[in-house]
């Protein structure tokens, strides 16, 4: 062989083995795991299955088109822990999801999980997509807080509001259920309805696993109460209602929050004048591909959504495109991704942050009870 041929076979070997080795220090791994923290069992596990299943779906979608990270191909795992609706556990599924080596989560349902969890996510620099809604949850100063709806000051405004001038009546009853989440929404509520002169007579909070409501029914009733706000769950306000058919007091109206709105409250119609339900939640049928996602939504689970998958679902294909961007798999890269992006949102359209974490185009809804589902009464972002 000549001088020149061995060296060409040697420059060609040394960039075999270049790239051999490049390819072994790739900073992009073969798999990406994106948490999802949630609570999948007791009172309010149709919820959080519903956000785990809108991660699936989205996951199943986006492994499927073959999802590349800086022209690497990787594939999308998703990591679920069980917070049980409750901050002990939900701090536990956040050290868990931590120690798992996820990128970013998706979590928590409950307002109360996710400001016990975020310190656990903020100290790795891992982003916290949360459904949640109290104010606390992006006051806490971390830059991994995300939230994917309108929070609670707003929610709380239209509560107040729509109570005060389309349910106008002389005595109002406000309830809760203790959690950040309730009494905080119901504490501006109230304070929504001294400002538009409305008296509250009825004012108490409960756990959120009370349903004994007979004293509370009996004293809506010396009160003459005509409009119950509650922040209470569904299961406890259709305890709530049992309560007050007993004592025949059932001419009035319930205006709750969004954890009224589900598929179980519908067990309540017709037990008293109305039921209607703010939320910043917005049905996926009210957005233009709504119905597109409905329909792979039902082929993938059998069975309609119960509460906010589709934002999830919105929520993953936001930070796959910030992983993208951040060519990379260090949550730190991918948190720093998310605070810039605007990114393209299928079933809502967009999701983008303030500064704060805030979403920037939230809008809170009011629905009312009829006919076996959830109709949109009237929505805004300027309550």
């Amino acid at each position: 062989m000549s001088t020149q041929k061995s060296r060409r076979a040697a420059l060609l070997a040394i960039a075999a083995l270049a790239a051999t080795l490049g390819a072994g220090c790739s900073k992009v791994p073969d798999t990406i795991k994106i948490g999802v923290a949630q609570p999948l069992s007791g009172p309010l596990g149709a919820l959080g299955q519903d956000m785990l299943n809108g991660v699936t779906l989205a996951v199943q979608e986006l492994n499927k088109s073959g999802f590349t990270v800086d022209g690497k191909t990787v594939t999308l795992e998703v990591v679920a822990q069980d917070d049980r609706a409750d901050a002990e556990s939900g701090k536990k599924a956040a050290q868990q999801l931590v120690e798992s080596g996820v990128v970013a989560v998706i979590g928590n349902l409950n307002s109360g999980v996710s400001i016990a969890a975020a310190p656990i996510y903020g100290e790795k620099g891992i982003a916290q997509l949360a459904i949640s809604t109290n104010p606390r949850f992006t006051e806490l100063g971390l830059q991994t807080t995300l939230r994917l709806v309108a929070n609670d000051n707003l929610q709380a405004r239209a509560m107040g509001s729509f109570a005060a001038t389309q349910l106008s009546t002389a005595s109002y009853a406000v309830l809760d259920d203790g959690t950040p989440y309730g009494k905080g929404l119901a504490d501006g509520a109230a304070k929504q309805l001294a400002t538009e002169k409305k008296e509250v007579t009825v004012r108490q909070s409960f756990d959120d696993k009370t349903t004994a409501f007979d004293e509370v029914a009996r004293r809506i009733q010396t009160a003459k109460v005509g409009v119950i706000v509650t922040t209470l769950n569904d299961f406890q306000v259709l305890a709530l209602l049992q309560a007050l058919q007993k004592i025949n007091y059932t001419q009035l109206s319930v205006l709750g929050g969004d954890t009224i709105k589900t598929t179980d409250m519908v067990k309540g119609m017709g037990m008293v004048t109305a039921i209607y339900a703010t939320s910043p939640v917005l049905e996926a049928r009210e957005f233009i591909t709504g119905r597109q996602f409905l329909d792979r939504y039902n082929t993938a689970f059998k069975k309609p959504p119960a509460y906010g998958g589709h934002y999830s679902y919105d929520a993953t294909y936001v930070l796959s495109a910030a992983i993208k961007q951040a060519k990379s798999a260090d949550p730190k890269e991918i948190t720093k991704a998310l605070r810039a992006i605007n990114g393209y949102a299928p079933v809502t359209g967009t999701m983008t942050w303030d500064e704060k974490g805030e979403q920037r185009y939230g809008a809170v809804g009011v629905y009312s009870l009829r006919a076996g589902n959830w109709e949109l009464r009237m929505r805004s972002d300027r309550w």
